[in-house]
């Protein structure tokens, strides 16, 4: 399914599949569907992607029942010192519109927050600022397989965040295989958002999520639908909803994607808004995302066939660890 944009094309709905599959001509005719949707908007719609049904429904009905529990049982996997990107948020403690400068309230949600599950803290042991980017993971136990869940959808999220990585490297013209020794110790997290149906109406200029653009490589988002969701700036300057079917999953670029190609491919504002119907509970959301975040020292530099002849690189060369500090550091403690 596409989602029609009001002054642009639709959101392309690509399959994936014909690139897995390793077919040579479906894979040229994947990327290139994928690089016309990076240039001109910056999200796509994915079905073929790999990753089964039943592992999103799985993190779904757990999450939910998580968030169901007491606050006081919640909050006992509120992360502590370096581990700020872990663990569980309450309500309205975090926000997002800070990364743009915005002094907006907090955004209405709560949160749990992962990193990798592999452990590269002594890989990264001589660089003293990516302990916090490798920081041990906080996962709630409660209920019971919430933990297996969340570890079984950040695991499939990262074998698809791979295949993505090389759908790019094709469509930029570059070999298959060029992202891969970027990404093998890559630190992403992986976001379960609760939007609550709320109890009383938000502060001015308080939504669900504020404007911002995602920090990153890429984002992979699942999500259940409802009343006040996710929505994607045209060119034009409206907001459009963004609302995959069942079985898809949302794609959208980051800035870091957008530094990496020298602003030829484009990481665009989006937001989630809040219900019409304020009480309505149908309004409740659940989602579940994946923040693509390379390698801590892999380098963020003009990529060559994104240079043409006599162009300068319109950004200097900087490491993924810095760029991701960066931008976490204006979002008031926050995470992407």
């Amino acid at each position: 399914m596409s989602t029609a944009l009001s002054d642009t094309p639709p959101i392309p709905a690509i399959d994936l599949a014909p690139f897995l599959d390793g077919d040579p001509s479906g894979k040229r005719a994947v990327a290139e569907a994928v690089a016309d949707a990076c240039r001109e908007i910056g999200f796509l719609v994915i079905a073929g992607h790999g990753i089964p049904q039943a592992t999103i429904d799985r993190a779904v009905e757990r999450c939910l029942v998580f968030y169901d529990l007491p606050q006081a049982t919640k909050d006992r996997w509120h992360p502590t010192g370096a581990a700020r990107q872990r663990g569980y948020h309450a309500f309205a403690t975090r926000g997002l519109a800070y990364t743009l400068g915005d002094d907006t309230p907090p955004d209405l949600r709560e949160t749990v927050f992962l990193g990798p599950i592999d452990d590269h803290r002594a890989h990264y042991a001589h660089i003293p600022e990516a302990a916090t980017a490798y920081a041990p993971n906080t996962i709630p136990t409660e209920p019971e397989g919430l933990d297996h869940a969340l570890v079984a959808i950040y695991r499939a999220y990262e074998r698809l965040a791979a295949d993505l990585m090389r759908v790019f490297a094709v469509a930029l013209d570059l070999p298959e295989d060029y992202f891969a020794p970027l990404i093998d110790r890559h630190f992403s997290i992986l976001s379960a958002h609760h939007y609550p149906a709320l109890t009383e109406p938000p502060k001015p200029g308080q939504l669900r999520t504020g404007a911002h653009t995602d920090f990153g490589a890429m984002t992979i988002l699942a999500m259940t639908d409802a009343t006040g969701g996710l929505e994607a700036r045209t060119r034009g300057g409206s907001w459009a909803p963004v609302r995959p079917g069942r079985g898809e999953l949302v794609v959208n670029l980051g800035d870091m994607m957008e530094r990496w190609t020298n602003d030829r491919w484009v990481s665009t504002l989006h937001r989630v808004s809040n219900p019409p119907d304020l009480r309505d509970a149908m309004s409740r959301r659940l989602s579940i995302g994946y923040f693509m975040h390379p390698n801590f020292d892999a380098e963020i530099r003009c990529i060559p066939s994104c240079l043409a002849p006599g162009e300068t690189p319109r950004h200097p060369t900087i490491s993924a660890g810095e760029h991701i500090r960066m931008k976490i550091e204006k979002s008031h403690d926050g995470a992407d």
